[in-house]
């Protein structure tokens, strides 16, 4: 239903090429607060209009946007909102809460890449968290980039059956275990503080 909606709104708009963002940016908006359809549509939607590149990079763009505008409008504006919301649901995300507080950013980059949790969702609870202004934008820079990468790759072959897409997939591939080994040497080096070596 919000499939056809976006789909009507772009027949109806007539936007093509980077015009298509003065639609995508306020949806995108719209779906960081409420969750109503799947981000992927709009990257979808992007990487349709502008083409792969193109798509990827306005996907990562306006997802680093939504993300921003949700995690500062829960901080300061609806902040005691959030925090009883969340409180009453408590028990669903105390799991994940924990993992805010013992690994920061590496938690919002590993739910953002991976479709675990909705964006929204991750937002919120940044929010409430202690993690910091510059830890949450590093996280959701990187974060939504892993994501947005992912699935290009995937929708790539749907909608460029014929692009070769062995370099997205091989560059992929590196930047995951780039990141993996920068989490593990992180990890070693905090278990190493806290023994006191």
């Amino acid at each position: 239903m919000i499939n056809n909606a976006i789909d009507w709104l772009l027949e109806t708009t007539n936007l093509q090429g980077f015009y298509v963002l003065l639609l995508t940016v306020p949806l995108a908006v719209i779906q960081g607060f409420f969750g109503i359809f799947p981000f992927s549509t709009l990257i979808f939607l992007q990487i349709s209009a502008l083409g792969l590149v193109n798509g990827l990079v306005t996907s990562w763009l306006v997802g680093i946007v939504a993300s921003l505008v949700v995690y500062y409008a829960c901080k300061y504006l609806f902040a005691d909102w959030f925090d009883r919301k969340m409180k009453a649901k408590a028990g669903r995300y105390e799991k994940w809460q924990s993992y805010f507080m013992k690994y920061g950013v590496w938690s919002i980059i590993f739910l953002r890449t991976l479709p675990i949790m909705p964006n929204n969702v991750i937002s919120f609870m940044a929010s409430l968290s202690k993690i910091s202004h510059r830890s949450y934008m590093v996280s959701s820079l990187v974060g939504v980039m892993s994501h947005i990468w992912l699935f290009g790759i995937v929708s790539s072959s749907i909608l460029f059956p014929d692009t070769d897409i062995r370099l997205l997939i091989g560059s992929y591939i590196l930047f995951c275990v780039i990141l993996t080994g920068i989490f593990v040497a992180q990890l070693a080096r905090e278990r190493r503080r806290a023994r006191g070596v």
